[in-house]
């Protein structure tokens, strides 16, 4: 990727921001997590009247060379086999996108097969697949490169078009692993304190899962780099996801913080920039295991908590008509003074 220009949050609307939404019909802080979003929303569009334009979400598919070590109880194939379910609108982010008119883009930024040509799909594959990390670095620094940079340039694509939000989600047997491993290194978590089922592991595949990444860790010991723990330990996908993040921030797009894999790409994302995370709503809490560690990791706050687990960006795409519902309140609800209603005294 080019050199980043994300710039920081201006908070000298911040006041003006907070007395729109204190003064609308109704008492201060009623309503909720939505005065929050809208905050938010408000304060990274710079205006107090924002608008959401053009809501895209990103899929990005990859395979894990880490399955080899016996850490999910899914084949690789399956990873695939969901692409093409999303390509054929059958998976469950294709029904909440309908349902939210939110523009679906599937990419294949690291799967071990070859898919037909698909206006549908996006090609990005780096490699088929990613090395096993508890031998060697899952992916050369080139190679993450290249994932970093397809990312940016799907997501410049979507700005220049008009968008100004953008969610992410994933697929990829084995990811869990890879994120897990992210967060250890980077938040400095014992693997046996963040890792969980995955995709449907046991307790002593769970152990397994653990056992494996504090190996790997131990292995690759001595790296401290942020894009480099994320070339060792990390997936195409996810790789491809961080860059999109790097990219959305730098473009001051209100970035769709789905579940445990995303959030392991902001988090790689935050160690390579800090400021990407000023830019970020998090839309949900995942039922996984490590995910509440990357949250307060993150100090972040998310939306939802529904026991949601399943990745593909559906946390993101449920949360979507609540992030509308506080911006329209902030444009449309009247002001006490609006309204004539007398305000407390």
């Amino acid at each position: 990727m080019q050199e980043l220009n994300i710039k920081a949050i201006n908070t000298s609307l911040d006041e003006q921001i907070k007395h729109k939404i204190d003064f609308k019909t109704k008492p201060i802080g009623s309503l909720g997590k939505l005065e929050e979003i809208a905050f938010k929303v408000c304060q990274i569009q710079q205006t107090l009247t924002p608008e959401l334009k053009q809501p895209a979400l990103l899929v990005c598919a990859g395979d894990h060379g880490i399955t080899e070590e016996g850490v999910s109880p899914f084949p690789q194939e399956v990873t695939h086999q969901m692409v093409l379910n999303f390509l054929s609108g059958g998976a469950a982010i294709n029904v909440f996108c309908r349902q939210n008119n939110i523009q679906l883009l599937v990419a294949d930024a690291g799967v071990n097969h070859d898919f037909e040509p698909s206006e549908r799909l996006l090609n990005r594959k780096v490699r088929k697949g990613t090395r096993n990390f508890m031998k060697e670095p899952a992916m050369t620094l080139a190679e993450c490169q290249s994932a970093l940079t397809n990312g940016a340039n799907i997501i410049q694509k979507l700005h220049d078009q008009g968008s100004n939000v953008i969610g992410f989600g994933e697929m990829g047997i084995g990811n869990t692993t890879s994120a897990t491993a992210l967060l250890c290194k980077l938040a400095n978590i014992s693997p046996q304190e963040a890792s969980g089922a995955g995709t449907g592991l046991n307790a002593e595949g769970i152990i397994h899962k653990a056992a494996v990444i504090e190996k790997a860790l131990n292995l690759h010991e001595q790296i401290s780099d942020p894009t480099e723990i994320l070339a060792t330990f990390g997936g195409y996908e996810i790789a491809t996801i961080c860059g999109g993040m790097l990219k959305a921030a730098e473009l001051g797009m209100i970035i769709l913080v789905d579940g445990f894999i995303t959030t392991s790409a902001l988090v790689a994302a935050v160690a390579i920039h800090n400021q990407v995370k000023d830019f970020c709503l998090f839309t949900h809490q995942s039922n996984e295991q490590g995910h509440l560690l990357m949250l307060n990791h993150l100090q972040a706050n998310p939306i939802l908590d529904m026991g949601l687990r399943l990745g593909e960006g559906t946390g993101a795409a449920l949360a979507y008509p609540l992030i509308q519902s506080a911006v329209n309140f902030m444009n449309e609800m009247n002001s006490f003074e609006d309204a004539g209603v007398s305000n407390k005294v």
